[in-house]
């Protein structure tokens, strides 16, 4: 686990704090040039626009209630598990139902539908829809378009989870109050046709209600009571508990992989190589490799399961034939892009010539993309991509 997971309370709502006072009241008081001080250094949009980061938070109780009221039964479910108040089979039940919902997640909402980075044939499409809406992220399409916006503008103010703004604001407090309008305005130019137009997501949107109260509360509470002999309300709570665990591993992705870890591939953004969150989030804590490379399936360099247990399941459903051309890195463009921008710590095991740096053809550390289809992908890249891959143009 990263240190100081938890950290300061202060620190952790300063960047929030810092916002929800009105500018205008605070105007020429010390208050806020001390605002102001605290947050010169937050990054906001450098894509070509000149504005100043006077977002004032606007917080959503309502959510704030719920994430309280969901992680205090979720500590309590964790009491009752540590005392020895559930039977094995309902706790080997919970853990592979939180395993299906988190493929949902890191093979389906995110590796399929946000970045492309594989083909899947109906039957997949079908069991990942219904995986992810067990897991209670927002549908598909809502998730892909707020992942996409991040990749595009990672860590300002269009980014709905911006890292700059603190552990806290990345972690949780993102969804605890109003989106920055930037998100808005720049979510608007990124391309999400190709998953509306999947027919699974159509679905998913159209029955979303009737899916998730089924998926997330229905079944897994009904199975350890009907099977396991369970009551209902202790079903119940353990439901409650290995949701909101599974919450918080997605979310430590955006918290912690952003803050503590190494960047062999890129050292000039926030995204890390994080071994901790790729425990708890089935392989997705290898950020760093995943922000420069966002089209490869594997989110990783790595090519063991020990630590990515979600390409160990899109290999086994590639043998099986549900998934098709997945693509991933060579060692060539790994090498290329590590000894070019990254901070030193990836093992060269050739040395590499100054000639193959000055002509490498990867994207430049600033020109982000969100994935596989991204209308700024260099053509050589893609190319590149096909040849090594062998996918047909």
């Amino acid at each position: 686990m990263s240190p100081s997971i938890i950290g300061n309370t202060h620190s952790l709502f300063l960047a929030s704090e810092a916002h929800i006072i009105n500018s205008k009241n605070a105007e020429g008081n010390g208050l806020s040039n001390t605002l102001k001080s605290k947050n010169k250094n937050i990054r906001t949009t450098d894509y070509g626009e000149n504005r100043t980061n006077d977002w004032n938070i606007q917080i959503v109780w309502r959510n704030v209630v719920i994430f309280i009221i969901l992680h205090t039964l979720a500590l309590y479910s964790i009491g009752l598990v540590l005392f020895g108040f559930y039977n094995w089979k309902t706790l080997l039940f919970t853990y592979i139902y939180t395993v299906f919902s988190g493929f949902g997640i890191t093979a389906g909402a995110h590796r399929l539908w946000a970045h492309r980075t594989y083909k899947a044939n109906l039957p997949l499409r079908i069991f990942l829809m219904l995986a992810q809406s067990a897991a209670l992220q927002n549908d598909i399409h809502e998730w892909s378009r707020d992942h996409r916006v991040h990749h595009k503008f990672t860590d300002t103010n269009a980014d709905p989870h911006n890292a700059s703004r603190g552990f806290f604001f990345s972690h949780i407090g993102w969804l605890m109050c109003k989106k920055h309008k930037d998100v808005f305005e720049k979510g608007k130019t990124v391309d999400m046709s190709d998953v509306l137009g999947d027919p699974v997501v159509q679905f998913q949107i159209k029955y979303y209600i009737l899916l998730i109260i089924i998926m997330t509360l229905c079944i897994p509470t009904f199975i350890p009571w009907y099977f396991f002999g369970e009551t209902l309300w202790m079903s119940f709570v353990i439901c409650m508990g290995r949701y909101v665990v599974s919450l918080n591993g997605t979310w430590l992705v955006n918290s912690a992989a952003h803050i503590w870890g190494n960047k062999p591939y890129e050292r000039d953004i926030k995204p890390t190589e994080n071994k901790s969150v790729s425990i708890i989030a089935f392989g997705e804590g290898w950020h760093n490799y995943h922000h420069i490379f966002p089209w490869d399936y594997k989110a990783a360099e790595l090519g063991n399961y020990r630590l990515n247990f979600t390409t160990a399941f899109l290999d086994l459903m590639e043998k099986i034939g549900w998934a098709t051309e997945l693509k991933t890195a060579s060692k060539s463009m790994i090498r290329r892009r590590a000894t070019r921008t990254g901070d030193g710590s990836w093992s060269v095991t050739e040395k590499i010539e100054e000639t193959n740096m000055i002509n490498a053809k990867d994207n430049h550390h600033l020109d982000s993309i969100w994935g596989w289809g991204d209308k700024d992908m260099k053509q050589t890249e893609a190319n590149e991509i096909r040849k090594f891959n062998r996918i047909r143009a």
